[in-house]
């Protein structure tokens, strides 16, 4: 029996755009069936009940890590930042699982040369920088993220993976292939049949925002271009 791969969006109204242009990318360069979840903070009433700090960029920074409760702490699931673009089959990341681990990230070394993001948001700098943007979650493994740690732990305990309690728990994905941090990395435009990026992210603001639309090259007409085509009317 072919079950559904759980994927879970973060969600802000300000991109809004982006959300719904990822999910549909994921559709269609996915060879299994998917099943496309946004976290939205108000349809997580009395379960986030979280202050808003005022270092976040976005209303998912901490929803992110309630995913494993989402899914009653059982199977796989992964957890993407909306600021993406699947220029490839999601299926060949869910197939990377490996239950030695807890969790499943691509591990960047990214220390930020700039102060500010997107919409003036602040940018932070702290060791595990862009981990949890891409996570693949064995919920099991993960019970210590019930809803009051989420809602109590600081933001660093969270992002670090401090919850795990040993790093040994945290398995790598390939680096380049999935969660390309663009204008962060080499650029990298070569087709994902080809080698090039299967999942490419704009973490410092991408072409939904004015102030971003050439963000990226190439990668940000190819992210109009799946704009386009998701909203296209058909005669």
């Amino acid at each position: 029996m072919v079950r559904p791969i759980p994927v879970f969006i973060g969600y802000d109204p300000h991109e809004r755009a982006a959300v719904n242009v990822l999910a549909d990318s994921l559709v269609q360069h996915s060879s299994l069936p998917l099943a496309v979840t946004p976290i939205m903070l108000r349809q997580l009433e009395g379960v986030f009940q979280r202050e808003r700090n005022p270092n976040q960029s976005t209303e998912f920074s901490f929803s992110r890590f309630l995913v494993p409760h989402l899914m009653g702490y059982q199977g796989w699931a992964i957890f993407m930042d909306c600021d993406m673009l699947a220029r490839g089959d999601i299926a060949e990341l869910w197939a990377l699982r490996d239950d030695r681990y807890a969790l499943m990230c691509v591990q960047h070394d990214h220390v930020p040369n700039e102060t500010v993001k997107f919409l003036g948001a602040v940018q932070t700098s702290y060791a595990k920088k862009n981990w949890s943007s891409l996570m693949l979650f064995n919920c099991s493994q993960c019970t210590a993220l019930t809803p009051e740690y989420v809602n109590t732990a600081s933001g660093l305990q969270l992002h670090r993976f401090e919850w795990l309690g040993d790093d040994s728990r945290i398995g790598a994905l390939p680096m380049g292939r999935w969660n390309h941090l663009i204008d962060v990395q080499p650029a990298d435009t070569r087709p994902a049949s080809e080698g090039g990026p299967a999942l490419v992210h704009w973490t410092l603001g991408g072409p939904w925002f004015d102030d971003y639309r050439t963000g990226g090259g190439a990668l940000a007409a190819e992210w109009f271009a799946s704009r386009d085509a998701a909203f296209r009317l058909w005669d």
